[in-house]
Order: structure tokens, then C-alpha cells, then sequence
């Protein structure tokens, strides 16, 4: 039973690409949650051990492996200093029903990033947030209910039309603009995609958040800049299969777990920062600010 079990977890670890998302997007809610079948990996282990049967212990040890190949460099996460080439990038959904503000507001402006991208701003909390970010951050951009905030110039900004088509509703998260940093232009894309539900009758709903990712990555593979970052609550896991129209074209900043939702008790990582020619040398959160979501930050080398 232990051996079955082991390599069962095993196999959903390492093909869960495999795992179909023709019933309820069972592939999809299985990669959101990918990193925590350690827990089974471990428990399986644990159990091996106390019936001291060899072949049972060798079973449970083949997850465990699988396991530390997949996650393990997110164990311990590398550190980098500042440097004259680097640009520190935040992350964050303030949440529109955030009930401080003005404290998520002050966290944000002491955490030392070039950039900022937030998504849920609100015409009530737009002035705290204006009040607080613009000292050290005087160029700025919003479209809908997104923002970018930075220390560089902005040039050449415009909202991009990833709103699915089934959504008639007044709708606009996504922005494109390039950012002129000491060391060239990168641009700078924000996007907030739409949120995912489980529900009895269908699953894993993931249907607008899929198409929003295909709008977003059809932007994003047609960037004439060489550099890219992209900020952004994507209601997604770098391993759902969902994301793959960005996943296949940027690389996500993906030091330590860095899990950012819910703030509360986070369990994956749905917030991102991605790059292209602009590799992430260390990545984090911040402490909770008020939102259902943990701010992540990002340091980018900029040095090519």
C-alpha cells in the first residue's frame, strides 16, 4: 500500500502536465498546488521509517527525490545586494476592500523598489496611494484599476485589451509602458488576470483567467524591446499549464516559495514578476500590508 501510494505521488509530481484538465481542470488545480505534495512525500516517509521495512522506505524515498529535484533550490533562496545595474520591482493587489490603505501605502513606499505595479486600486484609495508612492516614484501611470509607479521615466505607455470576450463589463487591467532606466529602456507590462473558482458544477474554473493569459502572451511575444518585465496578480501558478502562453515566454523570478495568497495562510505563489534579458537575482515577499495578498519583490540584473 505504501509503495502504491509513493509511487503514485511521485508520478503526479513529475508528469502532472499529464493529468488532463477535461473533467473540472483537474491538471490545472493540481499544479496550483504542486509544491505541497511534499507534505504527502514526507508523511510517506515518516510511515516507511516506523515499519522498518526496507523496500517500503526505498518507495516512499522516490517522491521525496522527485520532490527535491522539482523544489528543492526553492529551499534556500539566494540573497544579492543591490548594485549599480539592478532594478528592485514590487508586486502587489492591494485588494479593493483593503481597509488600510494607508498603512499598505507606507510599507510600499519603504520597501526600496524602482517600480511598483499594484492592481485593485480604487478612486477612494488612489490618493493615499498617490500621496505616499509619487515622493520617490514621480512617474506614474494607471489604466482601470492597475497602476505602475517608478523612479525612471515613463514613455511610450498604452492599456492592452486582454479582457476576455464574454466580459462586457467596464474591465481594463493591462498596461504596457517602457521605462528608461540608467542602464537602457525595458518595458514594463502590468496586468491583473481574471480570478479563478472551484465550483461543484464545473470545477477548476479557469476559463477567463486562460484566455486573458493568451491575450496577454500574444502582447507580449510581439514586444520589440529585448528586455521585459512583467508585474502581476495572475491568479496562477508558474506550473499551470494555463500560464504557459507567459511561462513560454518569460522567466519567472522563482527564488524560495515566496507564496503570496492568501495573505493570511499562503499557499501558491499567484502573484509574479517575469523577465526576459532582465534575470531575477533574488526574489521575496514582504510582510502582510492589509490585502489578501503578500507583496513580492524582485531584483533584476540589467548589467547585458
Amino acid at each position: 500500500m505504501l509503495g502504491s501510494l509513493a509511487v503514485l505521488v511521485a508520478a503526479l509530481l513529475a508528469l502532472h502536465s499529464a493529468v488532463p484538465n477535461a473533467v473540472g481542470n483537474l491538471g490545472s488545480l493540481l499544479e496550483t498546488f504542486l509544491p505541497w505534495l511534499g507534505l504527502p512525500a514526507v508523511a510517506l516517509l515518516a510511515l516507511a521509517s516506523l515499519r522498518r521495512s526496507p523496500a517500503a522506505i526505498v518507495a516512499a524515498i522516490v517522491p521525496a527525490l522527485v520532490w527535491a529535484v522539482m523544489f528543492g533550490a526553492w529551499v534556500f533562496p539566494r540573497t544579492s545586494p543591490p548594485g549599480t545595474s539592478t532594478l528592485t520591482v514590487l508586486q502587489h493587489n492591494v485588494a479593493d476592500d483593503n481597509a488600510t490603505p494607508a498603512t499598505t501605502a507606507n510599507t510600499l513606499a519603504r520597501a526600496g523598489a524602482d517600480l511598483i505595479a499594484l492592481q485593485e486600486l480604487t478612486p477612494q484609495t488612489l490618493p493615499v496611494y498617490e500621496a505616499a508612492l509619487t515622493p520617490e516614484h514621480p512617474h506614474r501611470l494607471f489604466v482601470g484599476t492597475i497602476g505602475l509607479w517608478s523612479r525612471y521615466p515613463i514613455t511610450h505607455s498604452r492599456p492592452l485589451d486582454i479582457k476576455p470576450k464574454d466580459i462586457t463589463a467596464d474591465w481594463n487591467r493591462g498596461l504596457r509602458a517602457t521605462v528608461q532606466t540608467p542602464t537602457g529602456d525595458i518595458a514594463a507590462y502590468v496586468a491583473h488576470l481574471p480570478s479563478v473558482r472551484i465550483r461543484p458544477q464545473d470545477g477548476f474554473g479557469t476559463a477567463w483567467r486562460d484566455e486573458s493569459a493568451t491575450a496577454l502572451g500574444a502582447e507580449i511575444a510581439g514586444e520589440k524591446l529585448a528586455r521585459i518585465v512583467l508585474m502581476g496578480d495572475l491568479n496562477g501558478t508558474v506550473h499551470d499549464r494555463g500560464l504557459s502562453p507567459l511561462t513560454s515566454r518569460l522567466t519567472p523570478a522563482l527564488d524560495g516559495f515566496a507564496f503570496t495568497w492568501p495573505a493570511a495562510f499562503p499557499l501558491a505563489r499567484i502573484d509574479h514578476i517575469m523577465t526576459r534579458d532582465a534575470p531575477a537575482t533574488s526574489t521575496w515577499t514582504l510582510p502582510s500590508t492589509g490585502s489578501d495578498h503578500l507583496p513580492t519583490a524582485a531584483r533584476l540584473d540589467l548589467k547585458k
